[in-house]
């Protein structure tokens, strides 16, 4: 008997193909708790982002990132990067702040201040103000083209664009002054990087919140992945009460069917997420805990006579233990959580005293390779710096300059350096000793620099060198 032959079956055959495809949702509005939250979220934001560019402190931006001049002014602060220290705790601060947030209930920045899920909620507002609700934008899409959907379609996207490069220039604004950023468009001078970067990021805006939507959430975003990870048994999140709900009946006459859940399956909860999941399945990634669901379940509730919060944010212990409000309130507040809080006021506390007690000046010092020790008149060695002065205040500054460390030390120059508002100066500083103040070799000797109004002084270490 010869070899049967192998049937081989292509893979697109039995998995349906690699990748699913692509299915438009369509978020039906709803008002509520929830729902009205975002929305103060949104506003909140937006004003913000928007406003702190224009936001004047004095003679200047209140809020800049001057990279080119190397200058962070923040409001009163002016920080160098010497200052780096700040940012990273400003980093930790905000890793640690989404850790607890997060342990504590899910993801609440995903649902409620994340840029990808603020933003595509104003598009989805403009989208239903121009092309009507989701009913209508269902139809509309599933219609041949007309001059009432070129219209409609086309309006849409020149408002998007408009928000989406007005949020372009509103973000480079923090990085290059946002007054001269307006005057470069007004002058039509396109070939700077400014202009560069307001489209670059006017583009990823409208692509991110106009089409992809949800798909950041879902595919590319690895906060959807790793939520996991910080989720317990104890955390609150968005959740369908099995035991009440199920099993699922129609209403009839405005009450539900006999023996049948308080769950009508009127899919108000599915229609009205904006990632398109089904919240009575279970947990799931894709969730982004906004509560729109909570708000659409609630109001169906109303509408039929019975209690809210068939969908409601819980926790898994307190679902399974039928727990009232005040226990899961008592669970949320676990060893975990408190730790977190501690951590995180700890270090909030740490860096606002740190900035508070900064020096008003930094000091830098550098030996001038270019000049090696040497006899001066009078018989006195001499060793040449550089020091660079950086004035944090927004007043011009003088510094008095001295060394210590050995006997007889002196300075030149020896007048005053007077250094201009948020601005470092390098300066030249020649430094002198007795020919017999020290055995030859690398001796150890402090600069120290004093302001001339208060008490801010800087000690810098350093070595005079003794030729041989």
């Amino acid at each position: 008997m010869g070899r049967a032959r192998r049937k081989v079956i292509p893979i697109a055959a039995v998995s349906g193909g690699l990748y699913a495809a692509h299915r438009k949702i369509y978020p039906r509005s709803i008002s509520g708790r929830f729902s009205m939250l975002r929305w103060w979220m949104v506003a909140a934001t937006q004003l913000v982002f928007y406003g702190l560019p224009w936001l004047q402190w004095g003679q200047r931006q209140a809020v800049l990132f001057d990279l080119g001049a190397r200058r962070f002014y923040l409001f009163g602060l002016v920080l160098y990067p010497q200052d780096l220290i700040y940012l990273t705790g400003l980093l930790v601060v905000s890793a640690l702040s989404l850790f607890l947030f997060t342990a504590v209930a899910g993801r609440l920045w995903c649902g409620y201040t994340c840029p990808q899920t603020v933003y595509t909620e104003i598009f989805m507002w403009v989208e239903q103000k121009i092309e009507g609700s989701r009913i209508a934008r269902m139809r509309l899409d599933g219609e041949a083209l007309s001059m009432e959907k070129l219209v409609k379609k086309w309006f849409k996207h020149l408002v998007w664009l408009g928000i989406a490069l007005w949020t372009g220039f509103s973000f480079v604004g923090y990085f290059t002054p946002i007054r001269e950023l307006g005057m470069e468009f007004l002058q039509t001078r396109m070939g700077s990087w400014e202009v560069f970067w307001v489209f670059f990021y006017g583009f990823a805006t409208y692509g991110n919140a106009g089409f992809m939507r949800e798909q950041v959430c879902t595919y590319m975003c690895p906060y959807a992945r790793f939520q996991g990870a910080m989720f317990d048994r104890d955390t609150l999140i968005v959740s369908y009460d099995v035991a009440r709900g199920e099993p699922r009946g129609l209403a009839k006459k405005g009450e539900p069917a006999p023996g049948y859940g308080d769950c009508i399956d009127c899919d108000l909860c599915v229609q009205v997420c904006p990632t398109g999941i089904d919240i009575r399945n279970g947990s799931q990634y894709e969730c982004i805990g906004c509560g729109l669901c909570v708000d659409a379940c609630n109001t169906v509730m109303q509408r039929i006579k019975k209690p809210a919060g068939l969908v409601r944010y819980a926790t898994q212990n307190g679902m399974a233990g039928r727990w009232t409000p005040a226990q899961v309130w008592r669970r949320v507040a676990r060893p975990r959580v408190l730790i977190y809080t501690a951590v995180l006021a700890a270090l909030c506390i740490g860096l606002m005293a740190s900035l508070v007690a900064r020096s008003t000046f930094k000091v830098d010092v550098v030996r001038d390779r270019g000049s090696l020790a040497h006899l001066v008149a009078g018989g006195r060695l001499e060793n040449v710096y550089r020091l660079q002065i950086m004035n944090a205040t927004e007043r011009v500054q003088r510094y008095r300059v001295s060394a210590e460390g050995l006997a007889g030390l002196s300075t030149e120059p020896a007048q005053d350096i007077a250094v201009d508002p948020a601005a470092s100066r390098w300066v030249a500083v020649r430094v002198q000793a007795p020919f017999d103040a020290a055995a030859p070799g690398a001796h150890p000797i402090r600069f120290v620099v004093q302001q001339d109004e208060g008490a801010a002084r800087i000690v810098e270490q350093t070595t005079f060198i003794v030729p041989r």
